[in-house]
């Protein structure tokens, strides 16, 4: 701007000393040009202003950018970047806002599952304190153990799909027998099936294998296992089956119990679901979890009815490629 008036001046001195016409000349064409810039200038300022006033808009929480397109120029081009950067502002401000109620929703659901617990076990404190039958004590402190084992095993199972959620969990890749990785998973269980005389029923053919962690699939199944359990109740049954194909290797573990109610099976690895059942146990942590392990492993995870009754959850874990069983130390995933 500067730059422009200083040559202006400097022409219209030359032009007045050559000739007074030259230099009215040179004033009209300056004046010209002036407004002419003037109006240029003022407008980009005005687009530019429009364009700083929506950015402004969308880091406040905005929900739509209202600009005129450009048609070419610096002005497009910038305009094109601030779009882009917008977006993914947008898009980065809607992700945090679900982070943030997904967080409220789970601390809440956190709270409402050992207020549970810690409520009973306050009741329990205040029996015993008045209790003067030995046998009642004895009673009273087995329930309030085998609450505070409850509670442990949440804020456990919490942790650890704290742990997933942030990807900090280093998963063993190991070849794992199925058959060695089910009796990993059965032992804590066995004597639990004992008292409710559970009847189990094995069918896996030897040599079976998969591809993963056998200390964090060991847990996934045992909770599958556990909600079988559950499901199968006092003289019922639960049945694992395994089989091996081309593309992958699968194990079912299918239960007498009543099965799912319609819709459940869309839910049932969701945080804290327990079901529609009224007398549903359990918090609705341990399929949530081993739906997360058996995922980040590699596998899948569904569960549905069996055509014979009851609940069946079938987990299938893809094979391996030609290539990475030729080079074990850089094996990779078929998907």
């Amino acid at each position: 701007m500067y730059g422009f008036c200083i040559i202006t001046v400097f022409s219209m001195i030359m032009g007045f000393r050559i000739d007074p016409a030259a230099g009215g000349l040179v004033l009209v064409l300056a004046a010209a040009f002036g407004i002419l810039f003037f109006r240029f200038t003022w407008g980009r300022y005005q687009r530019i202003a429009e364009l700083s006033e929506q950015i402004d808009l969308v880091l406040h929480y905005g929900e739509r950018m209202e600009i005129s397109r450009e048609e070419e120029g610096e002005l497009s081009i910038l305009q094109s970047e601030i779009t882009k950067m917008t977006q993914r502002i947008r898009e980065q401000n809607d992700a945090l806002r679900r982070e943030k109620k997904y967080l409220a929703d789970s601390l809440a659901d956190i709270a409402h599952q050992l207020r549970t617990p810690l409520t009973s076990l306050s009741l329990i404190l205040s029996l015993l304190e008045n209790a003067e039958d030995q046998k009642e004590q004895r009673r009273l402190l087995w329930e309030g153990e085998k609450l505070f084992s409850q509670v442990d095993w949440l804020l456990t199972s919490l942790l650890k799909l704290s742990r997933l959620d942030a990807g900090i969990v280093d998963f063993k890749t190991e070849d794992i027998q199925v058959e060695k990785l089910m009796e990993s998973a059965l032992q804590p269980l066995l004597i639990p099936m004992e008292l409710h005389r559970i009847t189990l029923i094995k069918n896996i053919p030897e040599n079976i294998q998969i591809f993963g962690d056998i200390g964090w699939l060991s847990e996934a199944v045992r909770n599958i296992l556990k909600n079988c359990m559950e499901s199968a109740g006092d003289g019922g049954r639960i049945e694992i089956c395994c089989r091996d194909t081309l593309l992958y290797t699968e194990m079912m573990i299918h239960d007498s119990g009543a099965g799912f109610e319609a819709g459940e099976p869309h839910h049932i690895f969701d945080r804290f679901y327990r079901g529609k059942k009224e007398k549903a146990s359990g918090y609705g942590i341990g399929l949530a979890l081993s739906k997360t392990i058996i995922v980040r492993q590699g596998g899948m995870i569904t569960a549905g009815n069996h055509p014979e009754g009851g609940a069946v959850f079938t987990v299938r874990f893809p094979k391996l490629t030609a290539e990475s069983l030729e080079k074990p130390d850089t094996r990779v995933k078929m998907v």
